[in-house]
């Protein structure tokens, strides 16, 4: 299980990018509703997904903007949902941290050129 946490991106473009996530993980649950919050703080989107061995390959997904995502869970699972992000969008490494069992991975998408 990877918990994908998104800031920086307008509701449209979190949803762009949990589409292809959902895309080339497919579940069995119906999609989850990004809901507005409310206040005056900048949201953070998280879903969470478990890839699996085989993955639906996906196309370039265009983003209005540049979308920081943070990538937690098991480091092989983790690795997954990278590349699967790497088939729609241009991603950048923008930081990690590893631990005995799990890894966290910041990622900055933009739209591949």
């Amino acid at each position: 299980m990877v918990t994908v946490s998104l800031t920086g991106a307008s509701k449209e473009d979190a949803a762009a990018v949990f589409d292809v996530l959902r895309t080339a993980f497919p579940v069995d649950r119906p999609d989850d509703a990004l809901r507005d919050q409310a206040g005056g703080h900048p949201p953070v989107w998280t879903a969470e997904f478990e890839p699996t061995d085989e993955r639906v390959p996906t196309g370039p997904t265009p983003l209005s903007g540049s979308v920081a995502a943070t990538l937690q869970g098991g480091y092989v699972a983790v690795d997954r949902l990278r590349e699967a992000l790497g088939g729609s969008f241009t991603v950048q490494e923008r930081g990690s941290a590893s631990g005995d069992q799990e890894k966290e991975v910041d990622l900055e998408l933009r739209t591949k050129a």
